[in-house]
């Protein structure tokens, strides 16, 4: 029986189509570089025509996986989220000038028993809350983020919904005003004091990672609980004595207006005290757009978050990327008729077929 084509009428190979795939997506090789690669090996293909086998090959066929992936991030009780802006050259056909500021949002959950990691991007037009809303929208639980006020709105119009502060966030501008001004200047100053005072807070906490959920919270009840009170209130008493535009007020006005979502972390032991984890999922995206520069359309865009989706879960489930985009190119194809999608159970990440036939090279036994 032959192969069932990844597209009528085309050269495309699932091979070929992952390996375009984790160049980009992977390896951060824009496809004008890689039609150059082509080049030099005699073979003539346009980026044109490699976008559009990424774009329809994404649409048509991986996006069911990532649909499935949106499902299953559900069954976690604390997600991280953050999102990075991105330039868009061309949104629904129409041509913008230098681009529109455009933003990819990451989700991550915090895998704890009986879950798995999953990373997942979301291209949107604009940073507006009715994203976040529609992402989130059957999710029960807490969600960890910086202080971007869209959070809190959610969090105030749902009761199943919590949001928790990142600590990194409330040092990381005394950090910056240490490093602009020196150490040695810095000396004795209220940043030095802030800085200490969070990192002391921070490096308790980290003390209780082997613990088990219950016992986190009942340590961090009785052994941080006084110190984060003794923060804020040294915090709220320093505030009144500096100038509130400047860098000092406004670094103690974050902590300060964070106060009720930077204590979430006392009452539950399931959630962390930093947002690294959403900041780790999108470094790779980052470092893809200094290539890249700008997404050409709003669909490339849109399958551009599909697919850190699924290299950035992939490589969290110790998957070889590559293998990993040509078997579900592969074996997708041969269910495009099914009424049931269960077949796709079988293609997560973390699936026995799917650990079995992509292990990464690199993955620890």
């Amino acid at each position: 029986k032959p192969p069932v084509p990844l597209m009528k009428h085309s050269l495309a190979s699932p091979s070929t189509v992952a390996y375009i795939m984790t160049q980009k997506y992977v390896d951060g090789l824009p496809l004008a570089r890689q039609e150059k690669m082509w080049a030099r090996e005699g073979i003539s293909l346009s980026r044109a025509t490699m976008a559009n086998w990424v774009i329809k090959s994404t649409d048509v066929y991986l996006s069911l996986i990532y649909d499935r992936l949106h499902e299953r991030i559900y069954d976690s009780k604390v997600i991280h989220a953050d999102e990075s802006p991105v330039k868009v050259m061309r949104i629904d056909h129409a041509k913008i000038k230098n681009g529109r500021k455009t933003y990819m949002w990451v989700y991550r959950n915090r895998p704890l028993r009986g879950t798995h990691p999953i990373v997942l991007f979301d291209w949107q037009p604009s940073r507006h809350s009715d994203h976040p809303r529609e992402f989130l929208k059957t999710f029960s639980g807490t969600v960890i983020t910086d202080g971007y006020q869209v959070y809190h709105k959610l969090a105030k119009e749902r009761r199943d919904l919590k949001v928790a502060g990142c600590w990194v966030h409330a040092r990381r501008p005394f950090a910056e005003f240490i490093k602009s001004v020196g150490q040695d200047t810095a000396r004795g100053s209220i940043a030095q004091e802030a800085y200490s005072m969070i990192t002391e807070i921070m490096h308790i906490d980290n003390t209780f990672d082997d613990l088990s959920v219950t016992d986190r919270k009942k340590q961090r009840q009785l052994v941080l609980s006084e110190k984060v009170d003794a923060y804020f209130a040294w915090a709220k008493q320093k505030y009144s004595q500096v100038t509130h535009n400047s860098t000092i007020g406004k670094a103690l006005a974050y902590s300060i207006n964070q106060e009720e979502y930077l204590r979430v972390f006392l009452s539950d032991g399931h959630v962390p005290m930093d947002n690294n984890y959403a900041e780790q999922a999108i470094r790779p995206f980052t470092i893809g757009r200094k290539n890249f520069i700008m997404i050409e359309s709003s669909n490339g865009a849109k399958a551009s978050a599909i697919l850190y989706s699924l290299v950035e879960t992939a490589k969290a489930n110790g998957l070889y990327t590559f293998e990993y985009f040509n078997l579900l190119l592969t074996e997708i194809p041969q269910h495009v008729d099914d009424n049931n999608l269960c077949f796709l159970d079988n293609l997560l990440p973390w699936s026995p077929l799917v650990q079995k036939a992509c292990p990464s090279k690199y993955k620890k036994s």
